[in-house]
């Protein structure tokens, strides 16, 4: 019969996770105001609509272009959706670089 171990007995487990990505370093305020853009673009549209666009390079660059640029003039928040050009240009960069299968 096996012996139970005692609730004050340590046990240590062993994970092979070092070399894993680690999720908790994202920055969880910023990936909320991404996720809001995203679900703002979703609701405009359609969800992943993103990937249905012709010459999805050129004009997700320029999209990204024109929010880093307000927000480089100062404007923190985009006039229509409420959100911050952040967000916005966060958003683009990510639909680039899934477009590059990165």
């Amino acid at each position: 019969m096996k012996q139970q171990k005692s609730s004050k007995e340590i046990i240590n487990g062993v994970k092979y996770d070092n070399d894993k990505p680690d999720y908790t370093l994202l920055p969880f305020n910023a990936v909320d105001e991404v996720v809001k853009v995203l679900t703002f673009g979703a609701k405009k549209y359609d969800r992943h609509n993103w990937k249905k666009i012709d010459n999805l390079h050129l004009r997700y660059q320029a999209a990204a272009y024109r929010h880093m640029t307000a927000y480089s003039k100062g404007e923190v928040i985009d006039g229509e959706s409420g959100l911050p050009h952040l967000a916005h240009a966060v958003c683009c960069l990510l639909f680039l670089m899934e477009a590059e299968e990165v």
